[in-house]
């Protein structure tokens, strides 16, 4: 087993990133921990990808989980730290819309 690395850069957490993060699920939380862990060594983590539209260095590591989709926005454009900019469970589209279509009734 390769030994890891001591982390070179810090995890800093933007806005309500941290806290969104930590109303994950314990499982979750240990995957995408991991994945942030390996980034701050340098490493690329294997479910992580490029965010298209926002530029190089942004990367979205996914997690799925009961039926869920969970995850992690960071950027690595700098060299100081990593940046957590934003942790979100995603709805399906389905949910999107039925929720869209109860406020449109509502209104």
């Amino acid at each position: 087993m390769e030994k890891l690395s001591r982390p070179s850069r810090p995890l800093l957490w933007i806005a309500s990133s941290r806290k969104d993060y930590a109303d994950f699920p314990a499982e979750v939380q240990e995957v995408v921990g991991f994945e942030l862990f390996l980034v701050q060594t340098g490493q690329h983590p294997p479910s992580a990808k490029m965010l298209k539209g926002v530029g190089n260095g942004v990367v979205e590591p996914v997690e799925d989980h009961d039926s869920d989709t969970y995850r992690a926005v960071y950027t690595v454009r700098f060299e100081a730290a990593v940046y957590v900019l934003h942790c979100f469970k995603k709805r399906p589209i389905i949910q999107r819309n039925k929720m869209r279509s109860a406020s449109d009734e509502n209104r």
